[in-house]
C-alpha cells in the first residue's frame, strides 16, 4: 500500500532549498531525541508521557481483542450509545466516527463537552424509547463537564432501567482515580485510559478504540495504519523524516510572520479531523507566547467566505492541505430538461470537479503569496487515518522541541477551571 506523501508546492520562493535544509540538520537533534525515547531514557511512571509513541504499548493485539468484545455486546443491545468526555476524550473517536461509519446502528452520541441545559435537554429527548449505553473518558474525571454530564445521564439510566443500569455504562479511566473506584463498587466495565498520555495523544488506546469499534469501525486497519506510519517515522533518521520536514518548514514560515496555520481540505468528511488537529497543535504549543495559531477550513463551503480573507488579508497565513488521491464515491454530472447554463459539466465526475477545485484553489492562493503544503492520503479509510494520527502526533512533538515548549503540558487550560471551581464553592 501507498504511504501518505508531503508536498512543499513551489514553495521556494518563501522558503529556499538551502534555507530549509540548514535548519533540519539543526532540527535533526530533537528527531535523535524522539527516537532515543521510544526505548530506553524513560523516566519513572509518573513523569512518562512517551506512551503514544509505540502504538503496541497501549494497542497490542491481546488489548484490541478485548476492546473488540466488549464493544461487539454494547453494538447488539444499544440503539443509542453516548460517548460522555472533552476535548482529547472524545476527538480522535468522533473524529473517525465522523468520517466512516457506515451503519446506523447504534446511533452514536456526544456529552460531555459543553454545559448547554438546551443541548443536554434534546440530548435526553432523543434516548426516549431506546435502549441505551453509555461510556465516560476522563483521565482524572475532575472536570465537570464530563462529570454533571455522566451524573445526568446517570439519573436517567437508573430511572429508566433500576438495578440493570451498571451494564450500560462502561468507564474509561487511569487506574486508581475516582472514576476507576467508582466502577468498581458500581460494577461497571472499566478500560484504561494511560496515565503516561496525554488526552490529544489518546486516540490508539481505550479512550478512542473503545467508541470506534462500538461504532462499527475497523479499529485493526488504525491500528495497522499508525504501526506503519510509525515505522517510517523511527526508519527515516536523517532530514528526509516526513515529520521532521513538516514540523521544521512550518517553524521557518512562523519565524517569517506566518502567524496562522490552516488546515484545508476539500472533503468534508475531515471536518471533525481538523477539530482534533487543531486541539493537538492549539493545547501542544500555544504557550509561553509561543505558536502557531491551528484553524480549519472546509473548503469549498468557506472560500466564499474566509477565501476572501485568505486571498487578499494579511500575509500571516499558511495552508496545509489533505488531499484524497483515490475516490471514496462517484456521481455522473447528467443533463436534464432545465437550461441551466451548466451543460459545460455535463458526463463529468463530480470527484473530479471536487479535485479541480483543490487545485484552482492552490494555484490562486499560491499566487496571491500563501505558501501551501499538501499531504497526499492514498484513500479515506481507517488504514491512512491511523497513519495521519501518528504522523501529526509525532509532527507536534518535534514541532514543540523546535520550538522551545514542552508539547505534553496544557497549564493555560487549568485556568478557567480554577475560577469556575471558585465561583461555584469547590474547595482543593
Amino acid at each position: 500500500m501507498n504511504d501518505i506523501r508531503l508536498e512543499f508546492l513551489q514553495n521556494k520562493q518563501f522558503v529556499s532549498d538551502q534555507e530549509l535544509n540548514e535548519r533540519l540538520s539543526k532540527n535533526k537533534k530533537w528527531l535523535d531525541e524522539a527516537l532515543g525515547k521510544v526505548y530506553s531514557e524513560r523516566t519513572s511512571h509518573q513523569d512518562d508521557v512517551w506512551g503514544w509513541m509505540d502504538v503496541e504499548e497501549w494497542a497490542s493485539d491481546e488489548a484490541v481483542q478485548f476492546v473488540k468484545e466488549k464493544a461487539e455486546t454494547i453494538r447488539k443491545e444499544a440503539d443509542v450509545f453516548v460517548i460522555v468526555g472533552v476535548g482529547g476524550s472524545n476527538q480522535a473517536a468522533r473524529a473517525v466516527i465522523k468520517a466512516l461509519q457506515k451503519e446506523s446502528k447504534p446511533e452514536i452520541l456526544y456529552a460531555g463537552n459543553n454545559l448547554s441545559p438546551h443541548y443536554m435537554n434534546n440530548l435526553l429527548k432523543q434516548l426516549e424509547g431506546k435502549s441505551v449505553y453509555i461510556n465516560v473518558i476522563a483521565k482524572n474525571f475532575e472536570t465537570l463537564e464530563p462529570g454533571l454530564s455522566f451524573r445526568i445521564l446517570r439519573n436517567f439510566l437508573y430511572s429508566k432501567y433500576g438495578n440493570e443500569t451498571n451494564k450500560r455504562i462502561s468507564v474509561t479511566g487511569t487506574i486508581n482515580s475516582s472514576l476507576h473506584q467508582v466502577a468498581k463498587e458500581h460494577n461497571f466495565d472499566f478500560f484504561i485510559f494511560p496515565e503516561n498520555i496525554g488526552g490529544r495523544f489518546s486516540a490508539l488506546t481505550d479512550v478512542g478504540l473503545l467508541p470506534m469499534a462500538v461504532a462499527g469501525i475497523d479499529i485493526s486497519s488504525l491500528i495497522e495504519g499508525a504501526k506503519k506510519m510509525q515505522d517510517l517515522m523511527h526508519n527515516q533518521t536523517d532530514i528526509d523524516n516526513l515529520a521532521l520536514k513538516y514540523s521544521t518548514f512550518r517553524n521557518i514560515l512562523l519565524d517569517k510572520g506566518y502567524k496562522i496555520e490552516m488546515l484545508a481540505f476539500f472533503e468534508p468528511q475531515f471536518h471533525y479531523f481538523s477539530k482534533w488537529w487543531i486541539q493537538l497543535f492549539a493545547e501542544s504549543e500555544g504557550k509561553e507566547g509561543k505558536g502557531l495559531f491551528p484553524v480549519a477550513v472546509n473548503y469549498s463551503e468557506d472560500l466564499h467566505s474566509i477565501g476572501q480573507y485568505v486571498q487578499q488579508g494579511q500575509p500571516i497565513i499558511f495552508e496545509t492541505f489533505l488531499d484524497i488521491e483515490n475516490p471514496n464515491s462517484s456521481l455522473v454530472i447528467e443533463k436534464d430538461h432545465v437550461e441551466d447554463n451548466f451543460d459545460y459539466v455535463n458526463g463529468e465526475n463530480l470527484w473530479e470537479i471536487n479535485k479541480i477545485a483543490l487545485g484552482a484553489t492552490i494555484g490562486a492562493h499560491f499566487n496571491g503569496g500563501i505558501p501551501c503544503v499538501k499531504f497526499s492520503v492514498p484513500e479515506m479509510n481507517e488504514y491512512y487515518l491511523g497513519q495521519l494520527f501518528y504522523l501529526f502526533e509525532f509532527t507536534v512533538y518535534l514541532s514543540g522541541r523546535i520550538l522551545g515548549v514542552n508539547p505534553f503540558d496544557q497549564p493555560g487550560v487549568e485556568d478557567y477551571k480554577k475560577l469556575m471551581f471558585e465561583k461555584l464553592g469547590r474547595g482543593f
